[in-house]
């Protein structure tokens, strides 16, 4: 269970949902898993797996409707008919996808979360699925939540991009200005680490120095303080910075941001932190 905070879905607090509100809110939102395989149900059939959202949920009872529904989905996701009745040890590994997403599509959700959908998945499939993946999101006019370390497939997949380091967000913006014009020292350590196709001899790929802290021991001001090129003695260590606009739709969370919002609120943090020193002495 959470302990703090909100998840907001469509301005609703769903943490606060009762058992029986959330179970029809489930419908709306759905997920697609990193694993093909180990999120599918061995002991059934393709059918009987795309057809499991629409039993449990009791939107479709008649076995034939049921059917009828799940080879449609089948269909969407281009899957074949032919393998109505195999099961997910008979297929690769982008067939599996295919039927863990065409699942996610049978009640029609607004949300989809995708969880690192094509990690498990060789190139050539991964394109495939990714491609796939974005038809759908235009044809059903839903918003689908990427969840990834593949910045190839954020270029591809998404709109807007939130950057986090140690479960927070540190820098978020249109994916196109991410790109363009990364803030936070973490983004553009991301960016510079991969490398560019055409880029010269001579580009060497950034690195960030040091490793992630253990998640029993985090720090308690800004957490990518140890590794930062850029961080402040007697700040950054002392305090953590919030997440600021410092141009529509781009936010991040650093004290040594030259925007003005950020020299702000570092002031601010640097006037507390005296008053707190000048009433210890």
């Amino acid at each position: 269970e959470p302990t703090s905070g909100q998840v907001l879905f469509e301005g609703q607090d769903v943490v606060k949902l009762s058992k029986e509100e959330m179970r029809r809110k489930r419908t709306e939102m759905q997920i697609i898993f990193q694993d093909p395989f180990s999120s599918l149900n061995p002991r059934k059939t393709i059918s009987q797996i795309i057809a499991d959202p629409l039993k449990i949920n009791k939107i479709i009872t008649d076995p034939a409707k049921q059917m009828e529904r799940v080879r449609e989905l089948m269909e969407i996701v281009g899957l074949a008919d032919r393998l109505i009745n195999t099961y997910p040890h008979e297929l690769d590994g982008g067939r599996r996808q295919r039927i863990g997403i065409a699942r996610a599509l049978a009640l029609n959700p607004k949300f989809i979360v995708c969880d690192e959908p094509v990690s498990a998945l060789d190139v050539s499939i991964r394109a495939q699925i990714l491609n796939l993946m974005k038809e759908l999101q235009k044809d059903f006019n839903m918003a689908i939540l990427f969840i990834t370390h593949d910045l190839g497939v954020v270029a591809k997949m998404c709109d807007r991009v939130a950057v986090m380091y140690l479960g927070k967000i540190v820098e978020s913006a249109d994916a196109s200005e991410i790109y363009a014009n990364p803030q936070h020292p973490y983004t553009r350590g991301l960016i510079g680490s991969v490398h560019k196709i055409g880029s010269k001899k001579e580009e060497r790929l950034f690195s960030i120095e040091g490793t992630v802290p253990l998640a029993m021991n985090l720090p308690k001001a800004c957490g990518f303080y140890d590794r930062c090129d850029v961080r402040i003695e007697g700040l950054c260590d002392r305090a953590e910075p919030e997440l600021t606009e410092i141009a529509p739709g781009h936010k991040i969370a650093c004290f040594n941001c030259p925007h003005e919002a950020c020299r702000a609120q570092r002031a601010k943090v640097e006037a507390a932190l005296n008053g707190k020193e000048a009433d210890h002495v």
